[in-house]
């Protein structure tokens, strides 16, 4: 991905922000904003469907109030699940990318962000129905308007993305990566962003550590337990750390929305985590050792 050194390291994920986590006020998402910005920590990444479809419409009230310049943020979005909820008539959960949808959900997403563009527009999920001459003709179209900079997708697998770019290129792929679950260093997604030039974006890349109480995640502690005297770091910094190892530069997706776990996540990009320290928590994640 050419534009990749445009974006911040480290993400902001706004899916907590509002209906769906913390339910911040406007003033509190203003100091968030502010906080990130700070730390340089400049691009915030959304998607239509958080909140049931009203987080954009907050933070976008938000980012007005901040006096915050345009220019120096960066949006990412994403489309195409249509979810079964009060403000829409869809009678079941599904995936839409039909071309007038994906249109019409791009220039929802800039008004209630109260944008003029997206920097990166990401199909959110792979629709067994998606139709690679649709999407390239809302792509073209969004692209040519100067309504989305850049097109990528999330949580697709090699194959999607080839099926794709038989009309149209990706230019990012945004899948979930953690210690936890790493299935795709594993499975080609990361090497195809490798291979492609593409920008890896991982979401809830601390996995279930924290979230979870499992044989897994208690040998996984046993491990940082002996790590973090030695990098002078947290578990969640090392966690990280352990993301930001790997070769296809990946931009983790940070959710917190506590000021000092933000600071501690653009913190952890100094750490350098040794080779074997780093497959000692791989084994540690899988039960036993490599092959």
């Amino acid at each position: 991905m050419k534009n990749a050194s445009e974006y911040s390291k480290i993400i902001a994920g706004t899916m907590t922000w509002g209906k769906w986590g913390k339910k911040l006020s406007t003033d509190e998402m203003v100091r968030l904003m502010k906080h990130c910005m700070d730390l340089g920590i400049t691009t915030f990444d959304h998607a239509d469907i958080y909140g049931d479809y009203t987080t954009e419409t907050e933070f976008g009230t938000a980012f007005q109030k901040s006096a915050i310049k345009r220019e120096k943020v960066q949006f990412i979005s994403k489309c195409g699940i249509q979810f079964k909820v009060a403000s829409r008539e869809n009678t079941v959960k599904h995936y839409d990318y039909n071309s007038r949808y994906i249109i019409w959900s791009v220039e929802q997403s800039l008004q209630k962000l109260r944008t003029d563009y997206l920097d990166l527009l990401l199909l959110h999920r792979p629709s067994p129905l998606m139709d690679a001459g649709e999407i390239y003709e809302a792509i073209s179209k969004l692209k040519q308007e100067g309504k989305i900079k850049q097109f990528g997708v999330s949580n697709f697998t090699p194959s999607q993305i080839k099926l794709l770019e038989t009309t149209i290129k990706v230019e990012g792929n945004q899948v979930e990566c953690s210690l936890t679950n790493n299935e795709v260093m594993e499975n080609g997604t990361l090497d195809d962003c490798v291979i492609n030039g593409r920008m890896a974006m991982a979401w809830s890349p601390l996995g279930t550590y924290f979230r979870k109480s499992s044989d897994q995640t208690k040998r996984i502690q046993r491990i940082l337990d002996q790590l973090v005297p030695k990098y002078g770091a947290t578990a969640d910094q090392l966690l990280l750390a352990w993301v930001l190892r790997h070769p296809a530069k990946i931009f983790p997706v940070v959710g917190t929305v506590t000021p000092e776990r933000i600071a501690l996540a653009k913190a952890a990009l100094k750490i350098h985590m040794e080779l074997e320290d780093w497959f000692l928590l791989l084994e540690a994640s899988y039960g036993n050792e490599v092959a």
